[in-house]
């Protein structure tokens, strides 16, 4: 088995595939089309114009647009259409917050197990901890390079940090937070530099849990997230300027 067959095959376990709808691949289509500024922020169009465009009836464009509008990506207007919200940067803000509370508690708790056992929560998940130790702790050359990869092992990485520690609630609230961030999070990883930094920085944390130090891997969690919170808002600032540059010189 090649070194990136071990590392897939250890990547932690996927959500079940379920069966999808129209509306669901129209809502993931259009989900897409955000998150690589297709669509802009102020971007007006009618349910007709995407109908046509993605060769489907209006049916599953309207419900995929309602789903978009709950989550605070679009919002309808009044006998004009639908248009694309500017990103909530506050809010965002908040849900990194939030994650980075979660992941430095989860890895406490990792940490403090072999000391202390309450018995309130199901045992630290150390299997878990091993395959993320096969996806992270290789030499440079066995590294991906793919940014697609490299960003879903990211987030499988912080997901099972927090279910390894045994709370379920606490996993429970990850994802949605998780799944919340994506549209803007997987643009840390349009750059190899930010690519070789993950990897570093994956390393450290891990290496980190290994030894125990608890409070020293959440400096290194809270670090690696702040970091890579701020990229993620400059990238997102820099590709909406050149989409709107773009779109103004197409006319």
């Amino acid at each position: 088995m090649t070194a990136l067959a071990t590392r897939a095959a250890a990547a932690p376990p996927a959500v079940a595939r379920v069966h999808r709808s129209r509306a669901d691949e129209v809502y993931e289509q259009l989900k897409r089309d955000v998150a690589e500024f297709k669509l802009v922020p102020g971007d007006r169009f009618t349910e007709n114009e995407l109908s046509e465009r993605l060769g489907v009836s209006r049916t599953p464009v309207r419900q995929a647009l309602f789903r978009l509008q709950q989550e605070g990506y679009v919002e309808v207007l009044f006998r004009s259409g639908w248009r694309v919200l500017p990103f909530d940067f506050d809010q965002f803000e908040q849900l990194y917050d939030l994650r980075m509370v979660l992941e430095t508690t989860a890895v406490h708790r990792i940490c403090a197990e072999p000391r202390v056992r309450g018995g309130r929560l199901a045992p630290v998940d150390r299997a878990l901890l091993d395959r993320l130790a096969a996806i992270w702790l290789v030499p440079a050359a066995e590294r991906s390079t793919d940014p697609l990869e490299v960003a879903q092992w990211d987030e499988q990485f912080h997901c099972a940090l927090v279910a390894a520690a045994g709370n379920a609630e606490m996993a429970r609230v990850h994802r949605e937070v998780t799944e919340r961030i994506r549209i803007i999070r997987r643009l840390d990883f349009t750059k190899p530099v930010r690519i070789d930094a993950t990897y570093e920085e994956h390393a450290k944390i891990l290496r980190a849990i290994q030894r125990g130090r608890g409070d020293q891997a959440a400096l290194l969690l809270r670090a690696h997230i702040e970091t890579s919170q701020a990229e993620v808002r400059k990238i997102t600032l820099h590709q909406v300027h050149l989409a709107r540059a773009g779109a103004l010189g197409r006319r």
